[in-house]
C-alpha cells in the first residue's frame, strides 16, 4: 500500500465504562465520538481491544481522507498495545496516526497540535510512545491544573465542572475541526488556526 493510499488513525484516548464518561480524561474519547458522528459511522468491536470506525472524512476530491477513528478499550495506561495493533492492521505510517488527548499544562479550552514530543506525565500517550515511538501527532485538549492540593489522578477522572461544562461542547467541536483540518491541510495550517 502506498503512503498516499494508507488511511490517518485519529485515537481518542479515554477510560471505558459508563464511569468515566464524563470524567476530564475522557475528553479523546468524546472527541472521537463527534468525529464519527460527523463520518455517519458507528463504533464497532475490533480484535485489537479496541472500539474503530472506518469512513472518509473532508470534501469530496483531493482533500477527503481515509481515516480509522478508534478508542482503545484497555484502560488508559494500556493504550499502547491496541493503536500498535490498529496501526499494524491498518498499515498505518506513524505520521499519520493523531492521538486527542487531555493536557494538564494547557489552560481549559485551549487547544494545541504538535508533532512528536514527550509524554508530561500522561499515562496514554506514555503507552503509546513506549509501543510506537514518539513521532505521531497530538491534539492537545487543555484542562488545566487540579486546583488546590487536589491530586493529578483525581483530577482528571473527576467530571468536567458546571462551569467547565458549558463550554465542553464548544471545546469538543473545536478539537474535532481540528483534526479535520490537520488532516485536509497539514500541521502548520492546522496550528495557525488552532493553537489559540
Amino acid at each position: 500500500m502506498s503512503d498516499d493510499a494508507a488511511p490517518w488513525l485519529i485515537v481518542g484516548l479515554g477510560n471505558p465504562g459508563p464511569e468515566y464518561a464524563g470524567n476530564r480524561h475522557n475528553i479523546g474519547f468524546m472527541v472521537a465520538d463527534l468525529l464519527a458522528d460527523r463520518i455517519r459511522g458507528k463504533f464497532k468491536a475490533h480484535k485489537a481491544r479496541a472500539q474503530v470506525v472506518e469512513g472518509r472524512m473532508g470534501p469530496p476530491g483531493p482533500g477527503n481522507r481515509r481515516v480509522v477513528l478508534a478508542k482503545p478499550m484497555t484502560y488508559m495506561n494500556l493504550s499502547g498495545g491496541p493503536v500498535t495493533a490498529l496501526r499494524d492492521f491498518y498499515k498505518v505510517p506513524l505520521e499519520r496516526v493523531v492521538a486527542v488527548h487531555d493536557e494538564l499544562d494547557i489552560d481549559y479550552p485551549t487547544l494545541r497540535l504538535k508533532l512528536g514530543g514527550g509524554d508530561n506525565g500522561h499515562n496514554g500517550l506514555k503507552s503509546m510512545t513506549k509501543s510506537l515511538g514518539a513521532e505521531y501527532h497530538r491534539v492537545r485538549c487543555g484542562i488545566g491544573r487540579p486546583p488546590g492540593r487536589m491530586q493529578v489522578a483525581d483530577f482528571v477522572l473527576k467530571d468536567f465542572s458546571s462551569t467547565e461544562r458549558k463550554e465542553l461542547d464548544w471545546f469538543v467541536d473545536r478539537a474535532a475541526d481540528a483534526v479535520e483540518c490537520l488532516l485536509q491541510e497539514g500541521l502548520e495550517r492546522a496550528q495557525s488556526t488552532y493553537n489559540s
